[in-house]
Protein backbone atom coordinates (compact mmCIF):
# COMPACT_ATOMS: atom_id res chain seq x y z
CA UNK A 1 0.00 0.00 0.00
CA UNK A 2 1.39 3.48 -0.71
CA UNK A 3 1.82 5.42 2.18
CA UNK A 4 0.36 8.68 2.45
CA UNK A 5 2.92 11.81 1.98
CA UNK A 6 2.48 14.24 5.74
CA UNK A 7 4.50 16.81 3.60
CA UNK A 8 1.28 17.45 1.33
CA UNK A 9 -0.80 18.50 4.12
CA UNK A 10 1.65 21.10 5.12
CA UNK A 11 1.98 22.43 1.89
CA UNK A 12 -1.47 22.99 1.52
CA UNK A 13 -2.62 26.66 2.16
CA UNK A 14 -5.48 26.81 4.51
CA UNK A 15 -6.15 30.21 4.71
CA UNK A 16 -6.39 30.13 0.92
CA UNK A 17 -8.57 27.07 1.21
CA UNK A 18 -11.07 28.36 3.66
CA UNK A 19 -11.22 31.77 1.47
CA UNK A 20 -11.79 29.77 -1.52
CA UNK A 21 -14.82 28.23 0.40
CA UNK A 22 -16.18 31.19 1.70
CA UNK A 23 -15.94 33.54 -1.19
CA UNK A 24 -15.25 31.11 -3.89
CA UNK A 25 -12.44 31.15 -6.38
CA UNK A 26 -10.89 34.56 -8.11
CA UNK A 27 -12.01 34.53 -11.56
CA UNK A 28 -8.40 33.80 -13.29
CA UNK A 29 -8.60 30.55 -11.00
CA UNK A 30 -11.90 28.86 -11.60
CA UNK A 31 -11.62 26.84 -14.66
CA UNK A 32 -15.23 26.76 -15.00
CA UNK A 33 -14.16 24.32 -18.30
CA UNK A 34 -13.44 21.33 -16.05
CA UNK A 35 -16.66 21.39 -14.58
CA UNK A 36 -18.37 19.75 -18.01
CA UNK A 37 -19.22 16.50 -19.33
CA UNK A 38 -17.78 16.42 -22.50
CA UNK A 39 -20.39 16.76 -25.94
CA UNK A 40 -23.23 17.89 -23.61
CA UNK A 41 -21.84 21.03 -21.63
CA UNK A 42 -23.83 19.79 -18.66
CA UNK A 43 -21.99 20.22 -15.66
CA UNK A 44 -19.99 17.07 -13.21
CA UNK A 45 -21.02 18.89 -10.56
CA UNK A 46 -22.50 22.30 -9.39
CA UNK A 47 -20.74 25.89 -9.89
CA UNK A 48 -19.27 26.54 -6.27
CA UNK A 49 -19.50 30.16 -6.01
CA UNK A 50 -18.68 30.76 -2.67
CA UNK A 51 -21.00 29.68 0.14
CA UNK A 52 -23.37 32.83 0.14
CA UNK A 53 -23.92 32.82 -3.55
CA UNK A 54 -23.75 29.08 -3.84
CA UNK A 55 -27.12 29.08 -1.03
CA UNK A 56 -28.53 31.92 -2.93
CA UNK A 57 -28.18 29.87 -6.49
CA UNK A 58 -29.78 27.03 -4.76
CA UNK A 59 -32.27 28.43 -2.93
CA UNK A 60 -33.50 31.58 -4.97
CA UNK A 61 -32.74 30.10 -8.50
CA UNK A 62 -32.91 26.64 -8.58
CA UNK A 63 -35.51 25.73 -6.03
CA UNK A 64 -37.35 29.24 -6.13
CA UNK A 65 -37.69 28.71 -9.80
CA UNK A 66 -39.44 25.25 -9.72
CA UNK A 67 -41.82 26.36 -7.33
CA UNK A 68 -42.83 29.49 -9.05
CA UNK A 69 -42.93 27.46 -12.38
CA UNK A 70 -45.52 25.34 -10.47
CA UNK A 71 -46.92 28.23 -8.95
CA UNK A 72 -47.36 30.15 -11.91
CA UNK A 73 -48.95 26.89 -13.58
CA UNK A 74 -51.61 26.88 -10.83
CA UNK A 75 -51.81 31.42 -11.22
CA UNK A 76 -52.70 30.87 -14.60
CA UNK A 77 -54.50 27.76 -14.96
CA UNK A 78 -56.80 27.59 -12.27
CA UNK A 79 -57.38 24.17 -11.19
CA UNK A 80 -56.71 22.33 -14.33
CA UNK A 81 -53.65 24.19 -14.78
CA UNK A 82 -50.94 21.50 -13.66
CA UNK A 83 -53.20 18.42 -15.57
CA UNK A 84 -53.52 20.94 -18.79
CA UNK A 85 -49.76 21.42 -18.81
CA UNK A 86 -49.07 17.87 -17.82
CA UNK A 87 -51.33 16.67 -21.12
CA UNK A 88 -49.46 19.83 -23.12
CA UNK A 89 -45.77 18.04 -22.14
CA UNK A 90 -46.88 15.15 -24.36
CA UNK A 91 -49.53 17.21 -27.12
CA UNK A 92 -46.76 19.51 -28.11
CA UNK A 93 -42.75 18.82 -28.71
CA UNK A 94 -41.73 22.33 -27.81
CA UNK A 95 -43.27 22.45 -24.20
CA UNK A 96 -40.96 19.70 -22.74
CA UNK A 97 -38.02 20.08 -24.51
CA UNK A 98 -37.71 23.80 -23.61
CA UNK A 99 -39.44 23.09 -20.27
CA UNK A 100 -37.39 20.31 -18.76
CA UNK A 101 -33.76 21.70 -19.65
CA UNK A 102 -34.92 25.25 -18.24
CA UNK A 103 -32.77 25.80 -15.33
CA UNK A 104 -29.64 25.09 -17.49
CA UNK A 105 -30.69 27.38 -19.20
CA UNK A 106 -30.16 29.60 -16.16
CA UNK A 107 -26.85 27.86 -15.56
CA UNK A 108 -25.38 28.57 -18.94
CA UNK A 109 -27.14 32.32 -18.83
CA UNK A 110 -25.56 33.00 -15.23
CA UNK A 111 -22.32 31.05 -15.27
CA UNK A 112 -19.32 32.67 -13.36
CA UNK A 113 -21.40 35.08 -11.53
CA UNK A 114 -21.11 36.62 -8.51
CA UNK A 115 -22.45 38.87 -6.23
CA UNK A 116 -25.21 41.52 -7.02
CA UNK A 117 -24.53 40.59 -10.91
CA UNK A 118 -26.30 37.10 -10.26
CA UNK A 119 -28.82 38.52 -8.35
CA UNK A 120 -29.97 41.17 -10.90
CA UNK A 121 -29.38 38.58 -13.95
CA UNK A 122 -31.57 35.94 -12.10
CA UNK A 123 -33.96 38.19 -11.68
CA UNK A 124 -34.60 39.16 -15.36
CA UNK A 125 -34.57 35.13 -16.38
CA UNK A 126 -37.23 34.38 -13.67
CA UNK A 127 -39.16 37.24 -15.44
CA UNK A 128 -39.06 35.44 -18.67
CA UNK A 129 -39.41 32.33 -17.47
CA UNK A 130 -43.02 33.31 -15.49
CA UNK A 131 -44.59 34.96 -18.68
CA UNK A 132 -43.47 31.73 -21.15
CA UNK A 133 -45.51 29.89 -18.55
CA UNK A 134 -48.21 32.79 -18.78
CA UNK A 135 -48.59 32.49 -22.35
CA UNK A 136 -48.24 28.59 -22.61
CA UNK A 137 -51.17 28.26 -19.86
CA UNK A 138 -53.31 31.26 -22.15
CA UNK A 139 -52.38 28.70 -25.08
CA UNK A 140 -53.73 25.73 -23.39
CA UNK A 141 -56.60 26.32 -21.98
CA UNK A 142 -58.28 27.96 -25.35
CA UNK A 143 -56.41 25.29 -27.42
CA UNK A 144 -59.32 22.99 -29.77
CA UNK A 145 -56.65 20.13 -29.57
CA UNK A 146 -56.64 19.70 -25.69
CA UNK A 147 -60.60 20.02 -25.31
CA UNK A 148 -61.84 17.41 -28.21
CA UNK A 149 -62.14 19.97 -30.68
CA UNK A 150 -64.56 22.25 -28.90
CA UNK A 151 -63.85 26.32 -29.13
CA UNK A 152 -64.54 27.22 -25.27
CA UNK A 153 -65.16 30.55 -24.04
CA UNK A 154 -61.10 31.43 -23.94
CA UNK A 155 -61.00 30.00 -27.27
CA UNK A 156 -63.02 33.15 -28.37
CA UNK A 157 -61.24 35.46 -26.15
CA UNK A 158 -57.72 35.08 -27.23
CA UNK A 159 -56.31 36.89 -30.27
CA UNK A 160 -53.22 35.33 -32.03
CA UNK A 161 -51.00 37.43 -33.40
CA UNK A 162 -47.20 36.64 -35.33
CA UNK A 163 -44.56 37.03 -32.58
CA UNK A 164 -43.06 40.09 -34.28
CA UNK A 165 -45.97 42.03 -34.20
CA UNK A 166 -45.83 44.44 -30.73
CA UNK A 167 -48.72 43.17 -28.03
CA UNK A 168 -49.65 46.50 -26.93
CA UNK A 169 -51.71 47.14 -30.39
CA UNK A 170 -54.42 45.31 -28.92
CA UNK A 171 -54.94 47.24 -25.42
CA UNK A 172 -58.09 48.50 -26.05
CA UNK A 173 -59.46 44.74 -25.76
CA UNK A 174 -57.27 43.94 -22.75
CA UNK A 175 -59.63 43.68 -19.99
CA UNK A 176 -61.81 41.36 -22.12
CA UNK A 177 -59.43 39.93 -24.64
CA UNK A 178 -56.06 38.05 -24.04
CA UNK A 179 -53.08 38.64 -27.14
CA UNK A 180 -51.04 35.63 -27.67
CA UNK A 181 -48.33 35.66 -29.95
CA UNK A 182 -47.82 32.16 -32.07
CA UNK A 183 -44.02 31.86 -32.16
CA UNK A 184 -43.21 33.16 -29.04
CA UNK A 185 -42.76 30.53 -26.77
CA UNK A 186 -43.04 27.64 -30.08
CA UNK A 187 -39.84 29.32 -31.37
CA UNK A 188 -37.96 32.10 -29.90
CA UNK A 189 -38.05 30.57 -26.25
CA UNK A 190 -37.38 27.35 -27.03
CA UNK A 191 -34.26 28.25 -29.18
CA UNK A 192 -32.50 30.09 -26.62
CA UNK A 193 -33.38 27.13 -23.60
CA UNK A 194 -32.86 24.07 -26.07
CA UNK A 195 -30.94 24.45 -29.28
CA UNK A 196 -32.22 20.95 -30.32
CA UNK A 197 -35.80 22.26 -30.47
CA UNK A 198 -36.75 23.81 -33.81
CA UNK A 199 -34.58 21.82 -35.93
CA UNK A 200 -37.06 19.47 -37.06
CA UNK A 201 -39.66 22.67 -38.11
CA UNK A 202 -37.37 23.53 -40.32
CA UNK A 203 -36.42 19.88 -41.59
CA UNK A 204 -40.49 19.73 -42.13
CA UNK A 205 -40.82 22.96 -44.41
CA UNK A 206 -38.48 22.33 -46.48
CA UNK A 207 -39.98 18.55 -47.25
CA UNK A 208 -42.20 19.88 -48.45
CA UNK A 209 -40.31 21.70 -50.90
CA UNK A 210 -39.55 25.23 -49.58
CA UNK A 211 -35.56 25.94 -50.44
CA UNK A 212 -32.97 25.91 -47.66
CA UNK A 213 -31.93 29.73 -48.25
CA UNK A 214 -34.70 31.56 -46.90
CA UNK A 215 -34.44 32.90 -43.09
CA UNK A 216 -34.16 29.93 -40.57
CA UNK A 217 -36.94 32.10 -39.06
CA UNK A 218 -39.83 31.99 -40.94
CA UNK A 219 -38.93 27.88 -41.98
CA UNK A 220 -39.03 27.03 -37.95
CA UNK A 221 -42.10 29.30 -37.97
CA UNK A 222 -44.02 27.98 -40.83
CA UNK A 223 -42.84 24.68 -39.68
CA UNK A 224 -44.37 24.47 -36.46
CA UNK A 225 -47.57 24.41 -38.35
CA UNK A 226 -46.42 21.82 -40.87
CA UNK A 227 -46.14 19.52 -37.81
CA UNK A 228 -49.55 20.44 -36.40
CA UNK A 229 -47.46 21.38 -33.61
CA UNK A 230 -49.04 24.44 -32.83
CA UNK A 231 -52.52 25.09 -30.56
CA UNK A 232 -55.42 26.03 -32.12
CA UNK A 233 -56.14 29.03 -29.36
CA UNK A 234 -57.99 31.77 -31.47
CA UNK A 235 -60.60 32.32 -33.69
CA UNK A 236 -58.92 34.58 -36.05
CA UNK A 237 -54.84 36.29 -36.49
CA UNK A 238 -53.14 39.00 -36.80
CA UNK A 239 -50.08 39.09 -39.10
CA UNK A 240 -47.29 41.30 -40.13
CA UNK A 241 -43.94 41.39 -42.31
CA UNK A 242 -41.94 42.21 -39.74
CA UNK A 243 -38.50 41.57 -39.95
CA UNK A 244 -38.67 40.88 -43.42
CA UNK A 245 -40.39 39.50 -46.23
CA UNK A 246 -39.88 35.96 -45.11
CA UNK A 247 -42.03 36.49 -42.73
CA UNK A 248 -44.92 36.91 -45.33
CA UNK A 249 -44.03 33.91 -47.23
CA UNK A 250 -44.15 31.93 -43.38
CA UNK A 251 -47.24 33.58 -43.10
CA UNK A 252 -49.17 32.14 -46.24
CA UNK A 253 -48.22 28.84 -45.26
CA UNK A 254 -49.59 29.38 -41.44
CA UNK A 255 -53.09 30.82 -43.16
CA UNK A 256 -53.43 28.53 -45.66
CA UNK A 257 -52.82 25.32 -42.62
CA UNK A 258 -54.95 27.07 -39.79
CA UNK A 259 -57.58 28.66 -42.26
CA UNK A 260 -58.64 31.55 -40.12
CA UNK A 261 -60.02 34.81 -40.70
CA UNK A 262 -56.23 36.95 -41.12
CA UNK A 263 -55.83 40.94 -40.99
CA UNK A 264 -52.34 41.53 -42.28
CA UNK A 265 -50.56 44.47 -41.10
CA UNK A 266 -47.11 45.44 -42.71
CA UNK A 267 -44.71 47.48 -41.30
CA UNK A 268 -42.65 49.87 -43.65
CA UNK A 269 -39.04 49.54 -44.58
CA UNK A 270 -38.19 53.49 -45.12
CA UNK A 271 -40.60 55.23 -42.16
CA UNK A 272 -38.92 57.86 -41.51
CA UNK A 273 -41.05 59.94 -44.33
CA UNK A 274 -44.12 61.25 -42.23
CA UNK A 275 -46.51 60.31 -45.05
CA UNK A 276 -45.36 57.04 -44.43
CA UNK A 277 -46.12 57.58 -40.71
CA UNK A 278 -49.70 58.39 -41.64
CA UNK A 279 -49.83 55.44 -42.99
CA UNK A 280 -49.11 53.36 -40.76
CA UNK A 281 -50.87 54.89 -37.78
CA UNK A 282 -54.00 54.18 -40.50
CA UNK A 283 -53.14 50.75 -40.60
CA UNK A 284 -53.48 50.44 -37.12
CA UNK A 285 -57.02 52.28 -36.94
CA UNK A 286 -57.83 49.57 -39.52
CA UNK A 287 -56.27 46.08 -37.32
CA UNK A 288 -58.91 47.81 -34.51
CA UNK A 289 -61.49 48.09 -37.18
CA UNK A 290 -60.89 44.03 -38.00
CA UNK A 291 -60.70 43.50 -34.42
CA UNK A 292 -63.97 45.15 -33.74
CA UNK A 293 -65.66 43.19 -36.59
CA UNK A 294 -63.99 39.67 -35.22
CA UNK A 295 -64.81 40.33 -31.88
CA UNK A 296 -68.02 42.28 -31.48
CA UNK A 297 -66.46 44.49 -28.89
CA UNK A 298 -65.62 48.21 -29.50
CA UNK A 299 -61.72 49.32 -28.22
CA UNK A 300 -61.62 50.62 -24.70
CA UNK A 301 -59.11 53.90 -25.60
CA UNK A 302 -59.03 54.70 -21.82
CA UNK A 303 -58.21 51.24 -20.86
CA UNK A 304 -55.56 51.24 -23.69
CA UNK A 305 -53.68 54.74 -22.21
CA UNK A 306 -53.75 53.45 -19.06
CA UNK A 307 -51.66 50.16 -20.20
CA UNK A 308 -49.50 53.07 -22.40
CA UNK A 309 -48.57 55.16 -19.44
CA UNK A 310 -48.08 51.62 -17.57
CA UNK A 311 -45.78 50.56 -20.09
CA UNK A 312 -43.81 54.25 -20.45
CA UNK A 313 -42.86 53.91 -16.97
CA UNK A 314 -41.07 50.41 -17.72
CA UNK A 315 -39.02 52.47 -20.71
CA UNK A 316 -38.07 55.00 -18.30
CA UNK A 317 -36.18 52.85 -15.78
CA UNK A 318 -34.76 51.04 -18.78
CA UNK A 319 -33.60 54.40 -19.69
CA UNK A 320 -32.15 54.68 -16.60
CA UNK A 321 -30.37 51.06 -16.44
CA UNK A 322 -29.07 52.03 -19.58
CA UNK A 323 -27.24 55.19 -18.20
CA UNK A 324 -26.05 53.23 -15.70
CA UNK A 325 -24.32 50.81 -17.90
CA UNK A 326 -23.29 53.73 -20.10
CA UNK A 327 -21.44 55.95 -17.86
CA UNK A 328 -20.36 53.73 -14.54
CA UNK A 329 -18.41 50.39 -13.84
CA UNK A 330 -21.67 49.50 -11.88
CA UNK A 331 -24.33 47.84 -13.88
CA UNK A 332 -25.32 44.65 -12.20
CA UNK A 333 -26.61 42.70 -15.48
CA UNK A 334 -24.48 40.59 -17.91
CA UNK A 335 -25.27 40.63 -21.66
CA UNK A 336 -27.48 38.17 -22.30
CA UNK A 337 -30.04 38.66 -18.97
CA UNK A 338 -30.42 42.22 -20.50
CA UNK A 339 -30.98 41.83 -23.96
CA UNK A 340 -33.39 38.90 -23.60
CA UNK A 341 -35.46 40.44 -20.95
CA UNK A 342 -35.41 43.80 -23.23
CA UNK A 343 -37.15 42.18 -26.15
CA UNK A 344 -39.21 40.20 -24.17
CA UNK A 345 -40.28 42.68 -22.16
CA UNK A 346 -41.06 45.46 -25.31
CA UNK A 347 -42.37 42.99 -27.21
CA UNK A 348 -45.12 41.32 -24.87
CA UNK A 349 -45.94 44.71 -23.89
CA UNK A 350 -46.95 45.87 -20.56
CA UNK A 351 -47.23 43.09 -17.88
CA UNK A 352 -47.00 43.10 -13.89
CA UNK A 353 -44.08 40.71 -14.10
CA UNK A 354 -42.11 43.21 -15.41
CA UNK A 355 -42.73 45.69 -13.13
CA UNK A 356 -42.10 43.65 -10.30
CA UNK A 357 -38.87 42.72 -11.77
CA UNK A 358 -37.74 46.60 -11.91
CA UNK A 359 -38.55 47.28 -9.02
CA UNK A 360 -36.13 44.46 -7.20
CA UNK A 361 -33.37 45.28 -10.20
CA UNK A 362 -33.54 49.01 -9.12
CA UNK A 363 -32.62 48.39 -5.70
CA UNK A 364 -29.83 45.95 -6.45
CA UNK A 365 -28.55 48.38 -9.14
CA UNK A 366 -29.13 51.43 -6.90
CA UNK A 367 -27.03 49.52 -4.40
CA UNK A 368 -24.14 49.12 -6.73
CA UNK A 369 -23.90 52.40 -7.28
CA UNK A 370 -24.11 53.87 -3.86
CA UNK A 371 -21.60 51.09 -3.08
CA UNK A 372 -19.52 51.94 -5.84
CA UNK A 373 -19.67 47.91 -6.67
CA UNK A 374 -17.40 46.66 -9.74
CA UNK A 375 -20.10 44.53 -11.09
CA UNK A 376 -17.67 43.03 -13.51
CA UNK A 377 -14.04 43.41 -12.50
CA UNK A 378 -12.23 41.53 -15.60
CA UNK A 379 -13.71 43.87 -18.11
CA UNK A 380 -10.79 44.10 -20.67
CA UNK A 381 -13.31 45.29 -23.60
CA UNK A 382 -16.59 46.99 -23.27
CA UNK A 383 -18.81 45.07 -26.43
CA UNK A 384 -21.59 46.22 -28.33
CA UNK A 385 -23.43 43.47 -29.92
CA UNK A 386 -24.64 44.96 -33.31
CA UNK A 387 -27.29 42.91 -35.93
CA UNK A 388 -29.42 39.57 -35.36
CA UNK A 389 -27.72 37.59 -32.93
CA UNK A 390 -27.72 33.67 -33.26
CA UNK A 391 -30.59 32.68 -31.12
CA UNK A 392 -29.31 29.04 -30.51
CA UNK A 393 -25.82 30.77 -28.63
CA UNK A 394 -27.27 33.75 -26.75
CA UNK A 395 -25.47 32.87 -23.64
CA UNK A 396 -21.76 33.39 -25.99
CA UNK A 397 -21.40 36.53 -24.24
CA UNK A 398 -21.30 34.68 -20.79
CA UNK A 399 -18.30 32.76 -22.23
CA UNK A 400 -16.63 35.49 -23.86
CA UNK A 401 -16.42 37.56 -20.42
CA UNK A 402 -15.37 34.61 -18.61
CA UNK A 403 -12.99 33.50 -20.93
CA UNK A 404 -11.13 36.87 -22.31
CA UNK A 405 -12.95 39.58 -20.38
CA UNK A 406 -15.58 40.51 -23.33
CA UNK A 407 -18.42 42.34 -21.57
CA UNK A 408 -21.55 43.13 -23.63
CA UNK A 409 -22.44 46.21 -22.23
CA UNK A 410 -25.83 46.54 -25.02
CA UNK A 411 -27.05 44.82 -27.60
CA UNK A 412 -28.72 46.33 -30.70
CA UNK A 413 -31.96 44.41 -30.04
CA UNK A 414 -32.33 46.11 -26.85
CA UNK A 415 -32.12 49.64 -28.12
CA UNK A 416 -35.24 48.91 -30.31
CA UNK A 417 -37.67 50.90 -28.80
CA UNK A 418 -36.25 53.50 -27.50
CA UNK A 419 -38.89 56.21 -26.57
CA UNK A 420 -41.92 56.42 -24.77
CA UNK A 421 -45.55 56.87 -26.09
CA UNK A 422 -48.01 60.01 -26.29
CA UNK A 423 -51.51 59.76 -24.76
CA UNK A 424 -52.65 63.37 -24.20
CA UNK A 425 -55.35 62.97 -27.45
CA UNK A 426 -55.71 59.50 -29.67
CA UNK A 427 -54.23 61.05 -32.69
CA UNK A 428 -50.67 61.59 -30.97
CA UNK A 429 -51.28 58.03 -29.73
CA UNK A 430 -51.64 56.30 -33.02
CA UNK A 431 -48.39 58.16 -34.52
CA UNK A 432 -46.30 57.31 -31.77
CA UNK A 433 -47.96 53.55 -31.69
CA UNK A 434 -47.27 53.46 -35.38
CA UNK A 435 -43.52 54.54 -34.58
CA UNK A 436 -43.24 52.22 -32.02
CA UNK A 437 -44.66 49.32 -34.10
CA UNK A 438 -41.73 50.08 -36.91
CA UNK A 439 -38.81 49.95 -34.40
CA UNK A 440 -39.38 46.68 -34.01
CA UNK A 441 -37.10 44.35 -33.35
CA UNK A 442 -34.82 43.38 -36.74
CA UNK A 443 -36.73 45.77 -38.54
CA UNK A 444 -35.39 49.56 -37.74
CA UNK A 445 -31.83 48.92 -37.84
CA UNK A 446 -31.73 45.90 -40.04
CA UNK A 447 -33.49 46.48 -42.72
CA UNK A 448 -34.65 50.12 -41.71
CA UNK A 449 -32.53 51.98 -43.96
CA UNK A 450 -28.33 53.23 -43.71
CA UNK A 451 -29.26 56.01 -41.64
CA UNK A 452 -30.44 53.48 -38.88
CA UNK A 453 -28.39 50.64 -39.56
CA UNK A 454 -25.46 52.52 -38.91
CA UNK A 455 -26.76 53.99 -35.83
CA UNK A 456 -23.71 51.60 -34.15
CA UNK A 457 -21.59 54.30 -34.32
CA UNK A 458 -23.43 56.91 -32.13
CA UNK A 459 -24.06 53.93 -29.59
CA UNK A 460 -20.64 52.80 -29.66
CA UNK A 461 -19.57 56.38 -28.69
CA UNK A 462 -22.83 56.23 -26.23
CA UNK A 463 -21.92 53.58 -23.97
CA UNK A 464 -17.96 54.17 -24.37
CA UNK A 465 -17.60 50.87 -26.49
CA UNK A 466 -14.31 49.91 -27.86
CA UNK A 467 -15.19 47.12 -29.43
CA UNK A 468 -18.05 45.45 -31.81
CA UNK A 469 -19.56 41.90 -31.73
CA UNK A 470 -20.75 41.96 -35.69
CA UNK A 471 -23.19 39.73 -35.97
CA UNK A 472 -23.60 37.67 -39.64
CA UNK A 473 -26.77 36.23 -39.80
CA UNK A 474 -25.69 33.87 -43.25
CA UNK A 475 -29.32 34.08 -44.47
CA UNK A 476 -30.34 37.27 -43.59
CA UNK A 477 -30.07 39.06 -47.42
CA UNK A 478 -30.36 42.47 -46.17
CA UNK A 479 -27.76 42.43 -43.84
CA UNK A 480 -25.40 40.49 -46.29
CA UNK A 481 -26.44 43.70 -48.54
CA UNK A 482 -24.07 46.11 -46.28
CA UNK A 483 -21.21 43.92 -45.01
CA UNK A 484 -18.53 45.30 -47.58
CA UNK A 485 -19.94 48.80 -46.06
CA UNK A 486 -19.48 48.37 -42.67
CA UNK A 487 -15.67 46.56 -43.02
CA UNK A 488 -15.24 49.81 -45.00
CA UNK A 489 -16.50 51.62 -41.76
CA UNK A 490 -14.40 49.54 -39.54
CA UNK A 491 -11.30 50.18 -41.22
CA UNK A 492 -11.60 54.22 -41.79
CA UNK A 493 -12.59 54.25 -37.82
CA UNK A 494 -9.83 52.08 -36.89
CA UNK A 495 -12.71 49.72 -34.56
CA UNK A 496 -12.12 46.66 -33.74
CA UNK A 497 -15.09 44.26 -34.91
CA UNK A 498 -15.20 40.41 -34.66
CA UNK A 499 -17.76 39.04 -37.27
CA UNK A 500 -19.99 36.22 -36.20
CA UNK A 501 -21.35 33.93 -38.47
CA UNK A 502 -24.15 32.29 -37.38
CA UNK A 503 -27.77 31.11 -38.73
CA UNK A 504 -30.41 32.19 -36.42
CA UNK A 505 -32.01 29.00 -34.86
CA UNK A 506 -30.10 26.66 -36.91
CA UNK A 507 -26.99 25.38 -35.28
CA UNK A 508 -25.83 22.84 -38.32
CA UNK A 509 -24.54 25.95 -40.30
CA UNK A 510 -22.09 27.18 -38.07
CA UNK A 511 -21.75 25.44 -34.59
CA UNK A 512 -21.35 27.10 -31.13
CA UNK A 513 -17.92 25.90 -31.47
CA UNK A 514 -16.83 27.27 -34.46
CA UNK A 515 -18.10 31.10 -33.15
CA UNK A 516 -15.83 30.24 -29.65
CA UNK A 517 -12.86 29.36 -32.25
CA UNK A 518 -13.06 32.65 -34.46
CA UNK A 519 -13.23 35.08 -31.07
CA UNK A 520 -10.64 33.05 -29.80
CA UNK A 521 -9.06 33.34 -32.98
CA UNK A 522 -9.62 37.03 -33.15
CA UNK A 523 -7.96 37.43 -29.35
CA UNK A 524 -4.92 35.80 -29.90
CA UNK A 525 -3.47 36.82 -33.44
CA UNK A 526 -4.96 40.38 -33.23
CA UNK A 527 -5.69 41.66 -30.02
CA UNK A 528 -2.54 39.60 -28.62
CA UNK A 529 -4.49 38.87 -25.85
CA UNK A 530 -3.75 35.99 -23.07
CA UNK A 531 -7.77 34.25 -21.99
CA UNK A 532 -8.64 34.73 -18.50
CA UNK A 533 -9.60 31.34 -18.16
CA UNK A 534 -8.22 29.05 -20.44
CA UNK A 535 -10.02 26.13 -19.54
CA UNK A 536 -13.41 27.63 -21.57
CA UNK A 537 -11.02 27.47 -24.95
CA UNK A 538 -11.74 24.65 -26.36
CA UNK A 539 -14.79 21.96 -25.27
CA UNK A 540 -17.46 19.98 -26.96
CA UNK A 541 -21.09 20.88 -26.12
CA UNK A 542 -22.30 19.64 -30.10
CA UNK A 543 -24.85 17.42 -27.81
CA UNK A 544 -25.18 20.04 -25.03
CA UNK A 545 -29.00 21.87 -25.05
Amino acid sequence: MKKFDLKKLKDIDYKKLAKDFWYGKPHGERRLGDLYCEKTGLYKHREWRGFKDTMYYFNMIWLYNYGSIVAEVLKSGGLEGLPLFVKGLWRYRWIGQAYLPVLHWFDRGLEGMRGETLRASAWHYNAMVGVSVQQILNMLKADANMHGGKHNDTWKHTIAHKETLWGGVFYPWSDKFQNVPMEMIPYFVTCHVNNHTVLNYIDAVQSIGLPGDPCPMCQAEAGLFVLDDMPDYAPFMVSTNEACDGSVASTVLQEWLWDKPLFAMPQPMQFDDPLVQEHCANEIRELWKFVEEQTGVAPNFDLMNKRLESQNELQRFEWEKWDVAANTNHYPINGVAQALYRIYQSQYGDNPIWHRTDKRVRKIMEKCVEQRIDTFPKTRHRVIAWSCAPLYYSNWCTWAYNCWGLNTIINMDSLMFNMTIRTDNLDNTVLDMARYHEWAPMRRMAVGGMHHIFELWEYMEKFHCDMVMMYDQLQCKGMQGVHGMFEDEFRARDIHAIWMPHALPDKRTVSRSEIRTIINDYMTTVMHEEPIDPSLLDFDDSQGW
